[in-house]
């Protein structure tokens, strides 16, 4: 029986795919940082693990426990909403220890284990790492940077017959956009100059559930994906996922600027 970590398995994404990995006769181990998302992960008939994605100590035990690994998938990570200026680089370096730096360390630790069975890893990046939006200055840079360095890993894993797929979700129905809200609130207040463009940050924090995907059938896609004799080195699903990054390619950038200037309230003068 084939077995796979995926990382960041409490609800949305995560979850599903591990439901999806399950249901195709996967040992599925699926980690999540908080005790009672564990509990219920175990409840789910899953081989659950508590894990905190940044913890160097966590993942070295984890990789003496586990010994070989099939399929590694990085989803562990959430979203920084609002200005860049307003979060600052606190904010910043929260936002690439989840999604970016976290990524190199549980890849790092579990590499012995996917070297010995040939593996593959998946890491989830996101369209927004192409397509850069307002507000989202730090989510954007931090999934552009999964992007990078997916490219150079399959590079360099290439020689230990370890292959690397890249996943760039479009709108996914999850929580995402409800945590994601809750982050930009807690960041908004009268004491920002973009005080008076609340209403744009609060759009841009919802943006990704504009007729979103449900998270099954992207679950679906990954799965169809990873089981293929030569995993592609790059899948696109959900929403948005094609059309997005099209645009980003061919829409000359002062043209892309200024549509979402005003698609978000930046096109006045304050």
């Amino acid at each position: 029986m084939p077995n796979v970590l995926i990382t960041g398995c409490s609800s949305g994404i995560g979850r599903a795919l591990a439901e999806a990995f399950k249901a195709a006769g996967y040992d599925v181990l699926a980690s999540a940082r908080r005790k009672d998302d564990v509990i219920a992960l175990n409840q789910a008939g899953f081989h659950a693990v508590q894990l905190d994605v940044n913890d160097a100590t966590a993942l070295k035990a984890l990789a003496a426990h586990l010994g070989e690994l099939d399929v590694l998938i990085n989803n562990a990570g959430y979203g920084a909403m609002g200005p860049l200026l307003d979060g600052g680089t606190e904010a910043m370096q929260r936002q690439f220890e989840t999604n970016v730096f976290s990524i190199v360390g549980v890849t790092q630790a579990l590499f012995p284990a996917l070297r010995k069975r040939k593996g593959l890893v998946v890491n989830i990046g996101s369209v927004s790492g192409v397509l850069v939006t307002p507000f989202a200055g730090a989510y954007c840079a931090s999934k552009a940077a999964v992007h990078a360095l997916s490219d150079a890993l399959r590079m360099e894993l290439a020689p230990f017959d370890v292959r690397v797929m890249e996943v760039q979700p479009g709108a996914i129905d999850t929580h995402f956009a409800k945590n994601a809200g809750a982050q930009a609130e807690l960041l908004i207040n009268e004491q920002s100059p973009w005080w008076p463009l609340r209403d744009g940050i609060r759009a841009r924090s919802q943006a990704s559930q504009d007729k979103p995907t449900p998270a099954t059938v992207f679950a679906a896609d990954v799965l169809k994906a990873v089981q293929q004799s030569q995993p592609p080195r790059l899948l696109r699903s959900g929403n948005g996922s094609r059309a997005l990054p099209l645009l980003a390619a061919w829409l000359p950038k002062g043209l892309l600027e200024t549509v979402l200037k005003k698609r978000f309230g930046l096109n006045g003068s304050m």
